[in-house]
């Protein structure tokens, strides 16, 4: 048995991802099968794909790639509980940009009543990083004031919803251009990170939350209070050793079903929402990438 997939034989461009026959996996004891309605497109996808992740995550090639998905219950293994066939659930995994997969049951979830089975494959990667960004990286606590980098990103959007309804004080950070657009966060206050004037009237503050790094990473880590922390998913900034008094935490985001299906709810409710720019074919993903990387607009979904 075969099926169709998004096969990656050697690193590089866009190009070198290839829509073409592979074997079709089978639920063993303990595993559940999932015919993939969609796959979401995610950074780390196109950096893994380029090469530029090989000294810390190689890859044994050829493979698939991709980590989000939603789907329906195909089949289940001996031993596996609480799920049927027929279930519409979504999730993180491996090995996601194929028309089957072999579902993560640490990652995994039935999709909520309300939310779209197809958007649902948006969500799984960014609500465990937004989420854990928060919670975990920053230990946010209530009234403490936090500045969220990229907060129209997908990441950044979660970010500032969960330190929200933990009752933290946010401020969005994002470029002037966007100022207006961010408005719809319901952040504390929006911050121009482009602008000089509004970087040098801003207080310290106890926790800054980074998603997208670079020369914003340093001049942040300036304005985090003595015993505070500086939260990043893009890696520690390269001036950290300047200020030993502040505790940097750069981390990766691990599956956590429960808290990705409490956000998945609140999205499904209305509370606040991931930008989802379009829906591209499974065979279209090296057009995806090629898109995707050149920034600025919301996720791409991959149809199976």
């Amino acid at each position: 048995m075969t099926m169709k997939a998004v096969v990656l034989h050697e690193y590089g461009g866009p190009d070198k991802l290839k829509y073409e026959e592979w074997g079709d996996p089978q639920a063993g004891d303990g595993q559940i099968l999932i015919r993939v309605t969609a796959a979401g497109v995610n950074p780390i996808d196109w950096k893994i794909r380029s090469g530029a992740m090989k000294d810390f995550m190689p890859l044994e090639l050829p493979t698939i790639l991709g980590y989000d998905y939603s789907g329906v219950v195909r089949s289940v293994g001996k031993g596996v509980t609480g799920y049927a066939e027929g279930d519409k659930v979504f999730g993180r995994a491996g090995k996601t940009y194929a028309e089957f997969l072999l579902a993560d049951l640490a990652g995994l979830s039935k999709v909520p009543d309300g939310l779209d089975p197809i958007e649902a494959a948006a969500l799984p990667v960014v609500l465990n990083t937004g989420h854990q960004l928060i919670t975990e990286a920053g230990k946010v606590q209530p009234g403490q004031t936090v500045i969220i980098t990229g907060a129209l990103g997908s990441v950044g959007r979660t970010a500032v919803w969960v330190a929200k309804k933990l009752g933290a004080h946010v401020i969005a950070g994002v470029r002037g251009s966007q100022k207006k657009a961010a408005e719809e966060l319901g952040a504390d206050a929006v911050l121009a990170l482009d602008s000089q004037q509004e970087m040098d009237s801003l207080g310290l503050v106890e926790v800054v939350a980074d998603t997208i790094g670079g020369k914003v990473s340093d001049a942040l880590l300036g304005k985090v209070k003595p015993g505070g922390t500086y939260a990043s998913v893009v890696g520690p900034p390269l001036n950290a050793k300047l200020y030993p008094n502040v505790k940097v935490e750069a981390f990766g985001s691990h599956p956590d079903a429960a808290g990705m299906r409490a956000l998945a709810e609140d999205i499904a409710n209305g509370r606040f929402k991931i930008s989802i720019d379009r829906t591209m074919p499974l065979a279209d993903a090296a057009k995806a990438h090629a898109e995707a990387e050149k920034g600025g607009i919301g996720k791409i979904l991959l149809l199976a």
